[in-house]
């Protein structure tokens, strides 16, 4: 068992080695929505079952490459786990490539024993961690009206909820209460939308439970809150993704036109769940390169 729990240490270790920094999101007494229990991080198989201590791993750009902006990403899993190399550090490191800070957040599960309000807590981190990254966009050369976010699956319900929810769950009294957690553009790839007809099993009742309120299912089902409030958002899904319908996708970009929030949405035929960084079939591997156009036509990448 020492052997073990040894392990998982230095893997984490290894983990957060591969970024620059890590920054926790709250301090030990201040963190909202706990219990006070003592949850453990764990590690399995590149992917994070156990959150103890949330926080953004930062990937910065040189000095010469930095082009002002940022981006807050969110790994998917089904809100169960979270995939940090795949759709985590590996995008992180693209958009390092083309001029953009990037934090990867490690967020509090909701199947966690510590947390007391289940739904809450995800977006508690993502407000909190939005926050710390505007607070610091000074030292860190970020223009505060370029900071988005990325999600991929669950991770992309987290980030749609980001720029949909307004409600305040981060505030805790300290000094990164006055900084907006809106992001100011959004990518969503292969994402979790929907919570009712189309929603993924899995993440529906880590994220919400078993049996959910009506008024619960609606708020989290993300088409319903889309407004003005809610940034440009860039979209990418497979229309052969046995996991998560790609009617997640077009119910959100429908919501998005009606509200009159200027998106991109591309429906590739190949490229399964979670359309990977590279080597996907077909079409299905220009997605990237059709982002980074997107940023430049919205300005992100412009100084």
């Amino acid at each position: 068992m020492k052997n073990k729990q040894l392990f998982l240490l230095v893997l984490f270790a290894i983990v957060q080695m591969q970024a620059q920094e890590f920054i926790p999101l709250w301090t030990k007494y201040k963190m909202p929505n706990s219990k006070g229990l003592v949850v453990k991080d764990s590690i399995n198989n590149e992917r994070v079952m156990q959150v103890g201590t949330p926080g953004i791993h930062a990937f910065f750009t040189s000095n010469q490459e930095n082009k002002g902006a940022a981006v807050l990403i969110i790994p998917g899993g089904g809100y169960h786990h979270l995939s940090y190399n795949i759709s985590g550090f590996q995008l992180a490191k693209w958009f390092n490539t083309m001029g953009i800070n990037a934090f990867v957040l490690t967020h509090r599960l909701p199947i966690s024993p510590d947390i007391i309000e289940r739904e809450k807590a995800p977006l508690q981190d993502a407000e909190r961690a939005m926050r710390i990254i505007r607070k610091n966009a000074g030292n860190w050369k970020i223009d505060t009206n370029k900071i988005g976010v990325m999600g991929c699956s669950a991770g992309g319900h987290l980030a749609a909820s980001l720029g949909t929810i307004k409600d305040d769950f981060s505030l805790i009294g300290d000094e990164y209460d006055p900084y907006s957690f809106k992001p100011d553009f959004m990518i969503l790839i292969s994402p979790v939308i929907d919570m009712g007809k189309e929603s993924h099993k899995g993440s529906f009742e880590n994220l919400l439970g078993s049996n959910p309120s009506p008024e619960l299912i609606k708020k989290y089902s993300l088409q319903f809150q889309v407004s003005d409030y809610t940034p440009p958002t860039f979209i990418a899904h497979a229309f052969n993704d046995k996991t998560v319908s790609p009617k997640n996708s077009l119910l959100f970009y429908d919501a998005l036109l009606a509200n009159k929030i200027p998106s991109s949405l591309h429906i590739f035929n190949q490229g399964g769940h979670a359309i990977a960084l590279r080597n996907n079939p077909g079409s299905a591997n220009l997605w990237t390169g059709i982002c980074e156009m997107w940023l430049m036509e919205m300005n992100i990448l412009k100084n």
